[in-house]
C-alpha cells in the first residue's frame, strides 16, 4: 500500500505536507513511503509495524530526529545509507527487521558506526563505550544499495503479495503490539499488567467474517465493521460482555489500550472522560458544518 497525501494530512491533522512535524502510521500495511520526500519539516515518523523495504524516501527529511521501523521488510544494512545525512537523527528503532541477521552485535556495531550521533537505538540508550568499540567493530557503509528499476517493481508487487498472504501474521502482531502498549500505559499509570487472555476477546481473527453497517448514534452516523455474531454497542463497535467492553479494529492498538483502560475507571472517571470526549467531536465536527455551509 501507498502513503498518500490524503492518508499524511489525514493522519497529522494538518492541512499541508510542508507542516507536518509528526506523522504515525503505525501497522497500516504500507510498501511505499515516496511521499516523505514532500516532507521537509517532518521531526517524528512512526512506521513500525509495516512492509516498508527501502529508506531513500526518508534522505529528504533533513529535520528528522526519531524514526520508528521496528517490524518492516529492510532487507539489509546497506539502507543506513539513506540515513547517515540526518543531521538531527537521535533515536532510531530498527530491530526485527531482516537487516538485523542474525548476529544482535554486529547489527548494533554496524548502525552505531553509521550513525553515531544516535541517543538511542532500538529502545536502548547508546553509550560512548559503545560508540567507540562501533569503530573497530562495525561495518562502514558508502554507497547506496545497488537497485534496479525492474527490481525495484518486482520487490513491490512480491511484498504486496506477502502481506496480503501474512495477514493472519500480521493480524496476530497487531494483538501482540496492543497489549504490549496497553500494558506500558498501566505501568506509567502505575497498575499491574493485564494477562495476554484479557486480550483474547480482542482477537482480530474474531472479526475476520464481518460486515458492514450503518448505526445510528446521537448527533452522528458511523459505518462500522460489524461481526456476524456480535451485537452492536453504543458506539458503533462490536461488544464483548465477556470482557465487558467494546472492541476496536485490530490495527489501531491505541484505541485499544484506552478502551482496556476505561475498564478501571469509577464513574467520576467515566464523566470526565464523557465530558473531553464530546468537547472533542465537537471540535472534529466544526470543520464539517462549515464546509456544508
Amino acid at each position: 500500500m501507498k502513503l498518500t497525501r490524503k492518508m499524511v494530512l489525514s493522519r497529522a491533522k494538518a492541512s499541508e505536507l510542508e507542516s507536518v512535524k509528526k506523522l504515525n502510521c503505525w501497522g497500516s500495511r504500507l510498501t511505499d513511503i515516496s511521499i516523505c520526500q514532500s516532507l521537509p519539516s517532518i521531526e517524528v515518523i512512526t512506521l513500525s509495524v509495516n512492509s516498508i523495504s527501502s529508506l531513500e524516501p526518508v534522505s529528504h527529511c533533513l529535520n528528522l530526529s526519531e524514526l520508528y521501523l521496528r517490524k518492516n521488510s529492510i532487507p539489509s544494512l546497506d539502507e543506513l545509507f539513506y540515513l547517515k545525512d540526518l543531521p538531527r537523527l537521535r533515536v532510531l528503532w530498527l530491530s526485527e527487521n531482516p537487516c538485523c541477521g542474525p548476529d544482535p552485535r554486529r547489527y548494533r556495531m554496524t548502525v552505531l558506526r553509521n550513525l553515531p550521533s544516535l541517543q538511542k537505538l532500538d529502545n536502548q540508550s547508546v553509550t560512548e563505550e559503545e560508540l567507540s568499540q562501533a569503530l573497530i567493530e562495525g561495518e562502514e557503509i558508502t554507497a547506496a544499495p545497488a537497485r534496479q528499476a525492474s527490481e525495484n517493481g518486482h520487490a513491490e508487487l512480491s511484498c504486496e503479495l506477502s502481506t496480503v498472504d501474512s495477514s493472519a501474521d500480521m493480524e496476530s502482531d497487531l494483538l501482540s503490539d496492543s497489549m504490549e502498549e496497553t500494558n506500558k500505559i498501566r505501568e506509567q499509570l502505575g497498575m499491574k499488567p493485564l494477562p495476554r487472555d484479557r486480550f483474547s476477546s480482542f482477537s482480530p481473527r474474531a472479526s475476520v467474517s464481518s460486515r458492514k453497517k450503518r448505526v445510528s448514534v446521537p448527533g452522528s452516523t458511523l459505518l462500522c465493521a460489524q461481526c456476524e455474531d456480535r451485537p452492536v454497542g453504543a458506539l458503533g463497535l462490536p461488544t464483548y460482555p465477556e470482557a465487558g467492553l467494546l472492541a476496536a479494529p485490530p490495527e489501531n492498538n491505541i484505541l485499544n489500550a484506552v478502551l482496556l483502560l476505561l475498564k478501571e475507571l469509577d464513574a467520576k472517571g467515566l464523566e470526565v472522560v464523557q465530558q473531553t470526549v464530546g468537547h472533542r467531536l465537537q471540535a472534529l465536527r466544526k470543520p464539517e458544518l462549515s464546509e456544508e455551509r
